[in-house]
């Protein structure tokens, strides 16, 4: 898969995500990078057919939960997704990933998120 191809194809992923997950929108910066590292690497397991199971934590079933919830919606609305290699779905999510991270994190105007103490 090309470049251009990735891109478009993670630009789909992006739109849903940022239409339809709530976890994107945590208050602080910190906490976005967590998720979006946990929810979107789980997301990438469970769409390659690998274990995304780290532990039983609380934390871990919900990131689990989260990338199941993508996962289906991706499947759905985005039937591509299916007819992907294990390496396209890595490359695919690694630019969501990043873009994720710029567009919540690292770009956001949102002078909170890079408050030390909050």
């Amino acid at each position: 898969m090309d470049k251009n191809t990735a891109t478009e194809k993670m630009k789909q992923l992006e739109w849903y995500i940022t239409k339809h997950c709530l976890w994107q929108y945590n208050s602080r910066g910190w906490d976005r990078e967590i998720q979006n590292e946990r929810i979107l690497k789980k997301t990438k397991q469970i769409l390659c057919g690998e274990n995304a199971r780290d532990d039983d934590s609380y934390a871990d079933r919900y990131y689990w939960s989260e990338a199941i919830t993508l996962v289906e919606a991706f499947k759905k609305y985005f039937p591509w997704v299916e007819e992907m290699t294990k390496e396209e779905i890595a490359a695919v999510m690694h630019l969501l990933k990043e873009k994720m991270d710029y567009t919540m994190i690292k770009g956001s105007l949102n002078l909170e998120l890079t408050k030390e103490k909050y």
